[in-house]
């Protein structure tokens, strides 16, 4: 089969424009009928992770002061170390993150 390099290339946008408009109309019932109506109240509650059930755990956790070399940002109030000070003004100490 010969080809014909010359001959001007067709894309599928060319294709589209040509298309009549009973056609486009029948391609968008196609796509529109792919919907599935779904109680979103049942899709919350139907899904149940294995192991899930913490109800009974407990958690132990160990909580140390705030050590010599930490300060409590003014901002965001979490504890840093001095290596993450931005700015320290009257008493006010501001990390990194919040400056």
């Amino acid at each position: 089969m010969a080809t014909d390099y010359d001959a001007p290339r067709r894309n599928e946008a060319d294709e589209m424009a040509e298309d009549s408009l009973d056609e486009l109309k029948q391609r968008r019932n196609e796509a529109q009928s792919a919907v599935v109506d779904v109680d979103e109240t049942d899709t919350a509650e139907s899904f149940e992770l294995p192991g899930a059930d913490l109800s009974g755990e407990e958690l132990t956790v160990n909580v140390l002061p705030k050590q010599a070399d930490e300060f409590t940002c003014a901002s965001c109030f979490l504890v840093h170390h001095r290596s993450r000070l931005a700015s320290a003004s009257g008493g006010q100490f501001i990390c990194r993150d919040c400056a």
